[in-house]
């Protein structure tokens, strides 16, 4: 009898409806906030540059916390730290629900970043409940695609409650949401303790990160224009770099480190991080940025308001990456996770010169390569990324990996706002307002980046526990 027989079906549906909603309610506070950044601006009496702060403030906060909550649960428990951390979301969402001024909003959506880690904690608990390759694959695929917006109703729905009741209906949305989460997640998702006779090493958390703190600090300082302090930016990765240094002496001393340095030594652990960092700048910031800026400049670009941009290009993009993302899974155990991440990257790669060179210039080819772009990225390499994450990560240790390959998406995401949009107004010509020189180079180092994570994949091991043969064919 196999493993996956083992589990009953009725389990196993009801396991992915508690991680699923787990999932839906930390993606809603990632998502479904974008529609009412001006109505916030405005009822808050701050303005739209002041109100994006704390966006910013919300995926650094997720970031960090991914770090190293997706090893602690690993130790006390994953149910107990999934439910944790939905709970205190819970409370920072009533917070920022509650906020009479910007400070306010800003302690709330700090707070709901714990949230950070849901999705690999969520796939570590479903991995331990399914043991069948082909099986997990398609599972993993269904809430990894949640990590790529709810089919764009996250934002629609948002936008209608703005627009009816204002930005703190949303906040009181996600907190139904989330409340509801931990209600499927108590009644429904096991426990699972892997490493429960381990220490926690909080003191290897804290250089590793004040280390990847403030790298995310100094990325988010260079994408925003302004006249800061430069000697305290340029400082900032001195500071990350001594601070990585401290904690990698400190772990190569501590009986039970966060991350042991031979783990960070392999190719399993090293390549993909790579990998994930350069396809994260490669591509992020292509769709939600370069795309949504020429889809509404009415000079260089097809001048649309912000509903019809997302309508045309977020959704389709979103909802591309949730019918694909379960195929994907499925597909990895059998054709092997690199094997498809490659087709998705190529793909991307592909996408991304086409929109350069002529999707700048056509308003349906521009929306045909951010649907590509949907299902090359969102629904294959986003998903076997995050899956390799699990795969690969050692079993005496099956959290450190997630929580590093979280990091890299999310420093990924701020390197691709750092470089592509500067990229783009290096190009752009002061004399020529019509002219998508600069889109176009700023796609075309997106494209660039994407090569050099594609090469990088090739010095990843396939993760052969996770695999299995395809069937001969019959004779």
């Amino acid at each position: 009898m196999n493993a996956i027989a083992q589990k009953p079906a009725v389990r196993v549906g009801s396991l992915m409806v508690a991680l699923l909603a787990a999932c839906v309610a930390f993606q809603l506070n990632a998502s479904m906030l974008s529609p009412a950044l001006v109505t916030m601006a405005k009822e808050l009496n701050t303005d739209d540059a002041t109100i994006g702060l704390s966006q910013t403030m919300f995926f650094t906060a997720a970031a960090l916390f991914s770090l190293f909550l997706p090893r602690l649960s690993d130790i006390i428990g994953r149910k107990r730290v999934l439910v944790g951390m939905l709970a205190i979301m819970a409370v920072g969402t009533v917070i920022a629900a509650l906020a009479v001024n910007v400070e306010m909003l800003f302690v709330g959506r700090i707070i709901q970043g714990v949230t950070g880690p849901v999705v690999p904690v969520t796939l570590l608990m479903l991995r331990n409940e399914i043991q069948d390759p082909k099986r997990y694959g398609t599972m993993m695929g269904v809430i990894t695609a949640v990590n790529g917006g709810i089919a764009g109703i996250d934002a629609l729905a948002g936008g209608w409650l703005v627009a009816n009741h204002g930005f703190r209906s949303v906040f009181w949305t996600m907190t139904v949401v989330a409340v509801i989460a931990i209600v499927f997640v108590l009644v429904w998702a096991p426990e699972s303790r892997p490493s429960k006779d381990t220490k926690m090493d909080w003191l290897g958390v804290v250089p590793l990160v004040v280390s990847i703190g403030s790298f995310l600090t100094f990325l988010n300082f260079l994408g925003a224009v302004n006249d800061g302090n430069w000697f305290i930016i340029w400082a900032l990765p001195v500071i990350g770099l001594a601070s990585f240094w401290a904690f990698w002496a400190l772990e190569s001393k501590i009986a039970a480190p966060l991350i042991p340095p031979r783990y960070l030594k392999q190719r399993s652990s090293w390549a993909l991080l790579v990998t994930t960092l350069l396809t994260m700048t490669g591509v992020f910031a292509v769709v939600n940025g370069l795309v949504a800026s020429i889809a509404q400049n009415a000079e260089a670009g097809f001048g649309l308001g912000a509903d019809l941009t997302s309508l045309w290009f977020l959704m389709p993009y979103a909802v591309a990456g949730w019918i694909v993302g379960p195929f994907a899974g499925r597909l990895a155990p059998t054709f092997g996770y690199l094997n498809v991440m490659r087709v998705g990257m190529l793909g991307t790669i592909v996408g991304t010169i086409v929109m350069a060179f002529v999707g700048v210039h056509s308003l349906p080819v521009l929306i045909v390569t951010t649907i590509l772009l949907g299902i090359t990225y969102a629904g294959i390499g986003n998903i076997m990324l995050n899956g390799l994450g699990i795969v690969l990560s050692p079993k005496d240790n099956p959290g450190f990996l997630p929580g590093l390959n979280a990091g890299a998406f999310n420093l990924g995401a701020g390197v691709s706002f750092a470089i592509l949009p500067a990229v783009q107004l290096l190009f752009t010509s002061a004399d020529d307002p019509t002219s998508t020189t600069g889109y176009s180079a700023g796609m075309l180092a997106g494209a660039a980046i994407s090569i050099l994570g594609f090469a990088m994949s090739f010095l990843i091991p396939a993760p052969t526990d996770a695999e299995v043969a395809a069937p001969a064919p019959s004779k």
